[in-house]
C-alpha cells in the first residue's frame, strides 16, 4: 500500500476533467492492495474487505463513511456479515479520478490498521 497516496487529499471534481487513461489507472492500482481490481470497462475499482465479526465490519463501515464525508468523495459499500465489498468511480469524470484511488489507500490504511 502506498502510505504517500494515502496521504493525500481528494480534490473536488464537478465535471471538466477527463478521467484517468487505462495506464494511469494500472500505475495507481499499483500502490495499492492487491485486492483491488478495475473493472473490464475501466471504470471503477473495487475490493472486498473480510472480517470475523459483523461488528467489525460494521465498525469498519462506519470509519470509511467518515473519510468519505471529511474526503467529499464516497464509495459504494455492500456490508454483509463478515465482508464490506467496496466500490469507487467518479461520477463528474465517468470514469477513475485521483480520488478514487486516495480514498482507497485510505481503506487500504484503516483495514490493515483493523486487522494489525
Amino acid at each position: 500500500m502506498s502510505e504517500k497516496l494515502a496521504k493525500r487529499r481528494c480534490k473536488p471534481c464537478e465535471g471538466g476533467v477527463k478521467p484517468l487513461s487505462a495506464d494511469q489507472a494500472r500505475e495507481l492500482l499499483t500502490a495499492l492492495h492487491e485486492d483491488w481490481t478495475v473493472s473490464d470497462n475501466g471504470l471503477e475499482i473495487s475490493r472486498v474487505f473480510e472480517f470475523p465479526a459483523y461488528s467489525r465490519t460494521l465498525g469498519f463501515a462506519n470509519a470509511v463513511a467518515w473519510i468519505a464525508i471529511s474526503e467529499g468523495h464516497h464509495p459504494g459499500l455492500t456490508v454483509s456479515y463478515g465482508s464490506c465489498a467496496a466500490s469507487y468511480t467518479t461520477h463528474a469524470t465517468n470514469g477513475l479520478s485521483d480520488n478514487d484511488f486516495i480514498c482507497a489507500a485510505k481503506m487500504d490504511r484503516l483495514w490493515q490498521e483493523t486487522v494489525d
